[in-house]
């Protein structure tokens, strides 16, 4: 797995020490040494990488990475260029249509958004080719929990998008009053006409940055 470097080695470097940590790594290694294994070991913390703790405006939360070929690539919802854009990234694109009048675009590479300060994180980092929630309870979810802690801990606006019952799980740990928390069912097909449609929470991340003087997002990817 590529190393953390930028300001989020310091906000994780006692995770790194705990035994839990040593355990998950091992696990991981003897997972990508005798099995497929997604994403691409180097991708793993893509999300940290492209997204630095200090340039976080806002957080969506997903919950394991896409189990298919050439889909996961380390930022929750996204796909790389070329791929098929996955269902439930179709109805987050029809929501952003709907609030804030985007166009619909042709690809599901969402690195635009992450360079722009919106942390798209898995609360699960890995997972086994073909089989969804594989990686589910062997340390990662204690790993992403100090990551959301962290932010949670920045004495700065930041708005939580928490779309699904998991997601919304994490709200307990979300206490800093200066954070807005937003939430709605999961954007998939399986739920996404019980609220996600007609949520507004892009209109509503960019109008409560620009109260508190933060640069809104733009949301449009091109």
């Amino acid at each position: 797995m590529a190393g953390i470097t930028n300001d989020w080695l310091p906000a994780l470097n006692p995770e790194f020490r705990k035994p839990y940590y040593k355990d998950l790594y091992q696990k991981i290694l003897e997972e990508y040494n005798t099995r497929q294994i997604f994403p691409a070991s180097e991708d793993v913390f893509n999300a940290l990488h492209l997204t630095p703790l200090h340039e976080i405006k806002a957080v969506i939360l997903g919950q394991d990475p896409y189990h298919d070929v050439g889909q996961a690539h380390g930022l929750c919802f996204s796909v790389k260029k070329g791929i098929a854009i996955p269902p439930s990234l179709v109805n987050i694109y029809q929501e952003l249509h709907d609030d804030l009048g985007c166009s619909i675009p042709d690809h599901g590479y969402l690195e635009q958004w992450a360079k722009q300060g919106v942390l798209l994180l898995n609360t699960v980092l890995t997972v086994r080719a073909h089989q969804a929630n594989s990686h589910r309870g062997i340390g990662w979810e204690q790993f992403t929990d100090a990551i959301i802690k962290a932010v949670n801990e920045q004495d700065r606006p930041i708005v939580f998008l928490l779309w699904g019952a998991p997601a919304q799980k994490k709200k307990a740990m979300l206490d800093n009053p200066k954070h807005l928390v937003l939430e709605a069912p999961h954007p998939s097909p399986l739920s996404a006409y019980r609220g996600f449609f007609g949520c507004k929470h892009f209109s509503k991340t960019n109008e409560f940055l620009r109260e508190n003087g933060v640069e809104p997002i733009d949301w449009q990817i091109t």
